[in-house]
């Protein structure tokens, strides 16, 4: 939801000045909260580490929805997004963290910048960092966060250690940790498929 009302928020300014706003979000390796908030947003583009950055199809779409009226637009970009390899650019620098994982973060401005280079529409970029992470929970996490304990607690009461829950559709599951663990969830392709849909 803050990535929501955030881009709810630019959205206002980038109509009135009839700019483009490229907002950066977290997600190193999966785009889970970058598609889900372009989605939500109706974005105009959203980039996901899943897929290799194309400037020039995302340029075609940005001046297409120009043309026809749309004289602002919201990008949404994960932080982990990566350029291809056509386009010859890089945005890590290769300095590594406490935990030894390349700092990420600039891919937003630099996105911005090509932008603007490219089409000479004004654009701006915000960098959510850590205001993502914040936040009072919505009725449904709550209703969820206390579903999830009480089936933790059946699992406990009933000695079946090592395990988790996990929402699957509207059920609240048992999952192995070992199944848990030690594997990135990166976007399933239905959503990515799902996503194309508003990229036409």
């Amino acid at each position: 939801n803050i990535v929501m009302e955030a881009v709810d928020r630019l959205r206002t300014t980038a109509e009135s000045h009839r700019r483009i706003m490229v907002v950066e979000t977290m997600g190193r390796h999966a785009g889970w909260i970058a598609l889900f908030s372009g989605l939500a947003t109706a974005a105009d583009y959203t980039l996901v580490p899943e897929i290799p950055i194309e400037m020039d199809r995302m340029i075609e779409v940005l001046k297409k929805r120009r043309a026809n009226g749309k004289l602002y637009g919201i990008v949404i970009v994960s932080e982990g997004a990566q350029f291809s390899e056509e386009e010859g650019v890089t945005t890590q620098d290769g300095e590594v963290d406490d935990f030894g994982h390349v700092k990420l973060g600039g891919i937003g401005e630099t996105v911005a910048k090509m932008i603007e280079d490219r089409t000479g529409f004004e654009t701006r970029h915000v960098t959510l960092g850590h205001l993502q992470r914040g936040g009072s929970p919505s009725a449904a996490d709550r209703v969820l966060g206390t579903r999830c304990g009480v089936h933790a607690g059946w699992l406990a009461l009933k000695h079946h250690f090592g395990y988790m829950v996990a929402l699957r559709g509207t059920q609240i599951v048992p999952v192995a940790l070992a199944d848990a663990v030690g594997e990135m969830r990166a976007l399933e392709k239905n959503f990515l498929d799902e996503a194309e849909v508003f990229l036409q």
